[in-house]
């Protein structure tokens, strides 16, 4: 291999890296609300164009999400130990890339729902897009940033039933309320890693914002997350198998406060990765529970 082919190779290793490919948790995080919406929208039917069009949105608009975040902690990443080696923080990536590379993917993003003929949803898709750009700088002003988070994560929801439906009925807004309190939850033990960096550094987080306190609102959040699903299955008439979903979902959490509650960061951060089971269990009660409509 020559040098030539060499660099390009490493270069995209590390447009890679700054897209966190190589990190997929937060495309998951991402991806199940987005779930939750495309399959109680269509009752358990998606479209096949739309979930596939949804599927690749998650990954570009969670990448260019990264990128953007990168770009907007780039004076604060150098200095803590987690993200001190990120690729525009160590200079192995120039802002003027970083800026591009978010272009890119938001714009291939964009052009991806047009097939879908949806002026509702292209209205809906520029307010995501607008959410996932200002996001990272809530942290400099925000006391919980982790809220504004989920509803960014959350975007997905009324973006399906807008697919799916043409129009976003209230029980939407519930679920992606649900997906805001999950987010505070997972972030907040994700903050809970890096909470003597970001109080040198003057970051803002739902970690520092909630103090001792920290644990008692982690579980507060799981709770509400878990209330508000539990009423959109009862408002939806979804079936025991939504319900068992739940309660592996409350399984979960519980496990997490075993994790969390000595606030070693090695284990908080355990805990925010194990939150794909936390979603994935609600999800999969959803679609068994809608199986039989879906035939």
């Amino acid at each position: 291999m020559n040098q030539t082919t060499l660099s390009l190779a490493q270069r995209l290793t590390e447009y890679e890296k700054l897209m966190r490919l190589d990190k997929p948790i937060g495309i998951l995080l991402l991806a199940w609300p987005t779930l939750w919406g495309l399959w109680l929208s269509s009752i358990g039917k998606p479209d096949w164009l739309v979930l596939w069009v949804f599927v690749i949105g998650v990954v570009l608009m969670r990448s260019a999400g990264c990128v953007v975040n990168d770009y907007a902690d780039r004076h604060f990443d150098p200095h803590v130990e987690r993200t001190k080696n990120r690729p525009l923080a160590a200079g192995r990536v120039t802002e003027k890339e970083a800026l591009m590379l978010a272009g890119v993917l938001a714009l291939l993003a964009f052009v991806l729902i047009l097939p879908l003929k949806n002026i509702l949803l292209i209205q809906l898709s520029v307010a995501a897009a607008f959410l996932a750009a200002s996001y990272p700088y809530t942290k400099r002003f925000l006391a919980i940033p982790q809220a504004y988070l989920g509803i960014a994560f959350g975007f997905g929801i009324p973006m399906a039933y807008a697919a799916h439906l043409d129009a976003v009925p209230s029980i939407a807004w519930v679920l992606m309320a649900a997906n805001v309190f999950w987010a505070i939850a997972y972030d907040t033990e994700y903050a809970m890693v890096d909470r003597a960096d970001d109080l040198k550094i003057g970051i803002k987080t739902s970690a520092i914002t909630f103090g001792r306190y920290d644990i008692a609102a982690i579980m507060l959040c799981y709770a509400i997350t878990l209330a508000l699903l539990g009423y959109v299955g009862w408002r939806l008439h979804l079936g025991q198998p939504f319900f068992i979903g739940l309660a592996a979902a409350a399984g979960v959490a519980v496990y997490h406060y075993w994790l969390i509650k000595d606030r070693d960061p090695a284990r908080c951060f355990k805990a925010f990765l194990h939150n794909n089971w936390f979603g994935a269990a609600v999800f999969a009660g959803m679609v068994v529970s809608l199986l039989p409509q879906a035939r």
